[in-house]
């Protein structure tokens, strides 16, 4: 490879690579997505009638300081990152409880809205979507769609068992 064509500091492909993947997972977690979706979560479930359950509103609790949780993590890493401490292994449980925060909302969004949770409309997919459709509730739209791409958001990034070890050698030697 010529010369020309190096990125930064020879030798440092790796300590660059996770500098990027500490980032990537702090992105997974996204703190802010998980706040949208559990405003529209209780949304959902008011309109729908279920928020009057107390377990439902237990789970919506949990998720809720969870999602808290989630977001003094993320502040930690950042902490660790601008101090010049290596924040890739809380990065790690970043992408952890984040993924597993977004697959929780999406099944309670989802249970919350019964059958209304099928239609396929491809812009209720982004985030925060406030739009209509035709004989159902819109805020629920299209829930079982959005349940079913969440599955693979604890695989991307690292799995989150190739998470839980690089924690457990890195934080718990």
């Amino acid at each position: 490879m010529p010369a020309e064509n190096l990125i930064g500091e020879e030798n440092k492909g790796w300590t660059y690579a996770k500098h990027l993947l500490s980032h990537e997972r702090t992105n997974i977690a996204d703190v802010n997505r998980a706040k949208r979706e559990l405003e529209r979560l209780k949304r959902i479930a008011k309109v729908e009638g279920v928020y009057d359950d107390l377990r439902f509103r237990d789970e919506i609790a949990k998720l809720e300081v969870d999602v808290v949780a989630l977001e003094m993590l993320v502040l930690r890493v950042l902490s660790a990152e601008k101090s010049g401490k290596n924040s890739l292994d809380i990065a790690g449980l970043l992408k952890i409880r984040g993924s597993e925060i977004q697959q929780r909302y999406a099944e309670l969004m989802m249970l919350a809205a019964g059958p209304y949770a099928l239609p396929l409309i491809r812009e209720a997919m982004e985030a925060g979507w406030q739009g209509d459709f035709p004989g159902g509730v819109a805020a629920n739209a299209p829930l079982a769609s959005t349940y079913f791409n969440m599955r693979k958001t604890t695989i991307y990034g690292g799995s989150n068992e190739v998470q839980r070890n690089i924690v457990a050698q890195t934080i718990l030697g």
